[in-house]
């Protein structure tokens, strides 16, 4: 019999804010909330951002024009003047005999390049002579076709809230991201180990994307080329999986299973199944899974623009009909499914904690939803690697004849809802709607709700389907399906037949949404859906399971572990929660482990590795 993997814990930050408490969603429908929820929100929002008060029409403002999509501010660069080196040739005048500099002694280095000749030293200076022409670069700036990012609220450094020492931003989010799931939890994390042994921990985490800046790759790649000295942590912090090392390293001490599974644009997906398999299997009780991406960086940027997929200035102004010149909408420019003109990139990171739903019970930990399975498929034979194929026709299809068969024909028909990946470009607009739209037809499903979240939040890359995920937690929590606001009407071109893509916020009752599509596309054909359960439908497959008395039992314990986590929430909003960050704490050797032939002890753990094992293959030997 399968395990049912349940989210017990969720937290991260993206350009809505804070994940955990369902403050990120929250700030998606602020203005359709009532005025309680959307003041705890505003609050946590202005600690953020480092405002000093949260309920004056200033600080209100700023907090509207400085989160979610908006023109890239100069803490990340300025894209009016970004730096670059423009190559020129230096030749001798005619008549002239060659073309004399003075250097630095130490620009020199060692040997002089082909066609120099060394003149003499004058102090630290020397001077020579260019017998031939010579290349090379020259200081110059240059304007930015793309204006618009999702940036992380305006004065928030993850970096400044632990030792950082020089991580690459991804990494920093990670720290935060990771500590504000583990907040979320309500359950001190020593609780879970001495319930589960060492290899039932799972972590799956990683970047899409890798880490790009000036302390991961992106430095490593261009130092030389710079003329600067590489520097010992750039090449390692530059690894896809570092995000999953750091948390097992600075946040929880893990030992288990590790890794990252990479699929572009649907990689946390990717690493959702593995963990879900995990739990399914008995392999793992506990996993964290999550993805961090921080890819709003020039080099980065000119990449997927010069793909023409980026949404720029010029796109924009030619969809609103303004003039050369004129600055467009920043705020709008992302706009799934209706006339649009590219994806808006942004930065994002987002954690879940899955549990196995016997533990769950044991523990008290609350039911945000159950993971019921993710679905991967790849494109088959492709004209372009960029191109979309059949794959997420398949996991799409599959995804909702899981949730069919869980739920039943009117569950799927009656009582569901898409969460698309929706990117806002003219070829996914109709490319994904068809498959959403195909899947509807054969299914019998009529105005199937479809929400795209990305045209509040921009596209985070390897992060984007965390951010997906997170948001169905919280129309759970709240009853609201965020509408997409940046478009009043669908593009004459978008297969909408079965569909609802929804234009503004729709107030529903949670209960009467049992079941979530969750839909990520990658380059290369990289597709992945998931199959997400309602609360109260977990809750029901549980009590089933388990009994009447197990659940109340989960109740009455539940009670003080949604005590623990509100204070989390109330804390971390005070600015008195900062992130769990162990460095050079609780280091193990191999001389601190105890082991026989049976068991394998790890110090912290209170459940040893269970060492006597039988073959699992029995039958063949």
């Amino acid at each position: 019999m399968s395990r049912l993997p349940v989210i017990t814990g969720f937290g991260g930050v993206s350009p809505a804010g804070r994940s955990s408490a369902h403050h990120g969603f929250r700030r998606l429908v602020i203005d359709a909330l009532p005025a309680l929820e959307a003041s705890d929100t505003w609050a946590s929002l202005a600690r953020l951002m480092g405002l000093e008060e949260s309920t004056s029409a200033e600080a209100r403002s700023r907090m509207r024009d400085f989160s979610l999509v908006r023109r890239i501010e100069s803490t990340h660069f300025d894209s009016e003047r970004i730096p670059w080196n423009r190559r020129a040739s230096l030749g001798s005048v005619p008549g002239e005999e060659g073309t004399r500099l003075r250097l630095s002694g130490a620009q020199i280095g060692e040997g002089l390049p082909a066609g120099w000749t060394l003149l003499g030293s004058e102090g630290r200076s020397v001077d020579v002579r260019l017998d031939a022409p010579a290349e090379v670069l020259l200081p110059a700036e240059r304007r930015s076709d793309v204006h618009a990012a999702g940036q992380l609220p305006a004065g928030f450094d993850p970096g400044s809230l632990y030792p950082a020492r020089n991580h690459p931003r991804g990494l920093q989010m990670t720290i935060f991201g990771a500590s504000d799931a583990l907040g979320s939890l309500g359950i001190e994390w020593e609780q879970v180990l001495s319930r589960v042994s060492p290899e039932r921990i799972s972590v799956y985490a990683g970047s899409g994307m890798s880490q790009l800046d000036g302390n991961g790759n992106g430095g490593m790649v261009a130092s030389r080329l710079m003329g600067r000295r590489v520097s010992s942590k750039q090449c390692p912090f530059g690894f896809a999986e570092m995000p999953a090392d750091f948390i097992n390293a600075y946040v929880l001490g893990s030992v288990g299973n590790t890794g990252t599974s990479m699929g572009a644009c649907a990689s946390f997906l990717y690493n959702l199944r593995l963990a879900c398999a995990d739990i399914q299997s008995g392999r793992a009780l506990v996993a964290v899974v999550g993805n961090a991406e921080a890819p709003i960086t020039p080099e980065v940027m000119e990449g997927y623009a010069a793909m023409g997929a980026l949404a720029t200035d010029d796109g924009l102004r030619a969809l609103d009909g303004l003039a050369a010149g004129t600055t467009p909408d920043h705020r709008r420019a992302c706009r799934p499914f209706a006339e649009n003109c590219g994806f808006t990139i942004a930065e994002s990171a987002q954690f879940v904690v899955l549990m196995d739903a016997e533990l769950a019970l044991e523990l008290g930990a609350s039911i945000h939803a159950a993971v019921a399975d993710v679905f991967v498929n790849a494109d088959g034979f492709k004209k372009s690697i960029s191109a979309p194929g059949v794959g997420n026709y398949l996991t799409v299809a599959r995804a909702a004849a899981l949730a069919r068969a869980i739920v039943g024909e009117d569950g799927l028909r009656q009582r569901s809802f898409v969460h698309a990946h929706g990117t806002g470009t003219p070829q996914n607009r109709v490319t994904e709607s068809h498959i959403l739209d195909e899947t509807a037809r054969i299914f019998g499903i009529r105005d199937w709700p479809v929400c795209a979240i990305k045209s509040f939040l921009g596209h985070s890359i390897g992060a984007a389907a965390g951010d997906q995920v997170v948001m169905t937690l919280g129309t759970w929590a709240h009853g609201w399906l965020p509408g997409i606001l940046t478009a009043p009407a669908n593009a004459a071109d978008v297969h909408a037949t079965h569909l609802d893509i929804l234009r503004r916020h729709r107030d529903c009752d949670p209960t009467e949404l049992d079941v979530a599509l969750v839909n990520a596309k990658g380059f290369g054909g990289n597709n992945a859906t998931a199959t997400l359960l309602a609360p109260h439908v977990a809750r029901h497959m549980m009590e089933k399971r388990f009994g009447a008395a197990a659940m109340n039992a989960w109740r009455a314990r539940n009670e003080a572990v949604r005590t623990a986590s509100a204070d989390h929430d109330a804390r971390a909003t005070a600015g008195e929660a900062p992130p769990v960050y162990r460095f050079d704490q609780g280091v193990l050797q191999g001389d601190d482990l105890s082991w026989d032939g049976s068991k394998l002890r790890v110090p912290g753990y209170a459940q040893p590795i269970d060492l006597a094992m039988t073959s699992p293959y029995a039958d063949w030997q």
